[in-house]
């Protein structure tokens, strides 16, 4: 059995690999938060934030990325939808919950690195996040880096909980379970139509204590 929510790397990932390998260098940085702005006691007001943190919806049920880069080309109207488009699915992978999932992918959508076991289409990050929370039930999904270009998101995620539920029939002991991720969404007119993604299986699998 495997574990729902794992793929391996195809190689139909290999050219968006290429900007993540930006990202880990360093060489797509994200746009400086603006600095604490004048009290408002002295008469002034903390300024509008810049390009590309004008982009954030900071509606507090949503996940915030800790670092965005995004193509200006793409205009503030598109850049701003891909940017919540990619808030509202990480929000669905942070909770659980089906609204933000549904708000975020096509009824068309396509996994293009479907791992065995997991249906094809919109059930199947549903399929992998209940049984993923069978065997962690508190996780959460740190939106890390996002760099959008065009019509693709490349983000970087980070998965963090405790092995308290099960997993393949081994109980777990409440041990922390840390590991990273990449995903690439490619976004139609109004929502995600189709994606990559790759975790570390490795590290992941260490720390539930199975392997093989």
């Amino acid at each position: 059995m495997r574990w729902p929510i794992l793929s391996c790397a195809t190689t139909r990932t290999a050219a968006a690999l290429a900007t993540v390998a930006a990202l880990a260098a360093g060489t797509a940085a994200a746009a400086p938060a603006p600095t604490t702005a004048p009290s408002p006691e002295r008469g002034h007001h903390r300024p509008a934030p810049s390009w590309p943190q004008n982009l954030i919806d900071r509606s507090p049920d949503l996940v915030q990325p800790k670092a965005l880069t995004v193509d200006r080309s793409l205009g503030t109207r598109r850049a701003a939808q891909e940017v919540r488009l990619a808030q509202q699915l990480y929000t669905f992978w942070n909770t659980g919950q089906q609204r933000y999932l549904d708000a975020a992918i096509s009824p068309q959508f396509r996994d293009n690195t479907l791992p065995s076991g997991r249906p094809q289409g919109p059930a199947g990050p549903l399929f992998a996040s209940k049984n993923f929370r069978v065997a962690v039930p508190d996780l959460t999904c740190e939106l890390s880096d996002v760099l959008v270009a065009g019509d693709r998101i490349t983000a970087r995620l980070v998965f963090r909980g405790h092995f308290t539920g099960t997993f393949d029939g081994v109980r777990g002991r409440g041990q922390a379970v840390e590991f990273n991720a990449i995903d690439i969404q490619h976004v139609g007119t109004d929502r995600i139509v189709e994606d990559w993604h790759i975790e570390d299986n490795q590290a992941l699998l260490a720390q539930l204590g199975i392997h093989g």
